[in-house]
């Protein structure tokens, strides 16, 4: 990459962070994703390739340690403190982008694969029945082989996120859209205002209905201040 013509120090800080996925891997790094393929999948649409050339590149510049397990076999990519500096700047970013844009143009362009699976990590599991339970989701608008997912919840167990029907009974039945639910998740709407709206409908266990507020994830950033809402 070409650098900039000046010693700004912005622009020297743009020419180690700017290529295209260091700072969404390393905000994956930062929520606690440390193996290759969970780093992928966190950050949703990088294909293994550019993410092995930008890990290297980022372990070069100082950015992320390389630490292999020759015993177990694995490999972990930490953050050096060179990555855990930027903290406070990419806080800044994320609540910069809540305020200022528009929800339509924020909520829009993910994989619905990749956010059902950074959903079933941030599921309370622990406000979900002592049973099993299968929670399926079917997203509108989507392809049909890639509208439907199924949480499955044991007691005990991981979560668990499932592309092919359980071959069980469904316990709540949630009918959305990719924009409706990412709205909920990052503050941008409300359950209740989906709900009103007709974007958002569940039918199946009362409990699960009246307690999904409680066990169903929101960001971090939701509750930023003046965060753009969902027209």
């Amino acid at each position: 990459m070409k650098p900039y013509s000046n010693v700004c120090s912005i622009s020297k800080a743009c020419y180690e962070l700017e290529p295209r996925w260091t700072l969404p891997i390393l905000n994956q790094l930062w929520n606690g994703y440390s193996r290759f393929n969970d780093i992928r999948r966190a950050v949703g649409g990088v294909s293994p390739g550019v993410l092995s050339k930008r890990l290297e590149e980022m372990e070069k510049n100082g950015l992320v340690e390389r630490i292999e397990d020759p015993a177990k076999g694995t490999v972990d990519y930490i953050r050096t403190d060179k990555a855990k500096d930027l903290e406070e700047a990419m806080d800044a970013l994320a609540r910069w982008a809540q305020r200022n844009i528009k929800a339509e143009v924020a909520m829009t362009g993910a994989r619905i694969g990749d956010l059902m699976w950074a959903y079933r990590r941030g599921v309370k599991t622990s406000e979900l029945p002592a049973k099993r339970t299968v929670i399926q989701f079917r997203f509108e608008g989507e392809p049909k082989a890639v509208s439907t997912y199924w949480l499955i919840h044991e007691p005990g167990t991981e979560l668990e996120l499932c592309i092919d029907p359980p071959g069980s009974d469904v316990d709540l039945f949630v009918e959305t859209s990719q924009l409706s639910l990412n709205a909920i998740f990052m503050g941008r709407s409300t359950f209740a205002r989906e709900t009103a709206a007709g974007r958002f409908f569940m039918t199946g266990d009362a409990v699960l209905e009246r307690s999904f507020e409680r066990w169903f994830p929101r960001s971090s950033y939701a509750d930023v201040e003046g965060v753009m809402q969902l027209d």
